[in-house]
């Protein structure tokens, strides 16, 4: 391209051409109504390593609120990246650990992670 020749979709180098947008796709829409919830991120990410109890979790989380966090776990449990498990005895304990679609985020995760500290000061 000749220097100063303007851009694809571009008039003299600076307005956009009106040229249709493409539609978003169904599958990316689905992926950010869960995870681009505020926390999701963070709570699978802590995830990632092992399960975790309940207390443990919500302090490696500054700032998330218990009932957040619950809120947040119910609904990755229900689109199955989460599972509960209560061990039985005096306590009972709550930890929540991945599963194996859960843990298929971890690729995705670690892009995000090495984009964020690249762009992201």
């Amino acid at each position: 391209m000749p220097p100063g020749a303007p851009r694809s979709g571009e008039r003299n180098g600076t307005e956009p051409v009106a040229e249709p947008c493409k539609t978003v796709d169904a599958a990316i829409t689905r992926a950010f109504a869960l995870l681009g919830k505020r926390w999701t991120g963070p709570i699978v990410a802590v995830l990632m390593e092992h399960p975790v109890h309940f207390a443990d979790l919500h302090r490696a989380i500054p700032g998330i609120s218990e009932r957040m966090l619950s809120a947040r776990l119910t609904e990755l449990g229900a689109a199955g990246l989460v599972v509960r498990e209560v061990a039985k005895g005096p306590p009972p304990r709550v930890s929540y650990r991945l599963t194996e679609t859960g843990r298929a985020l971890e690729p995705a995760l670690k892009e995000l992670a090495a984009w964020a500290e690249r762009h992201l000061p």
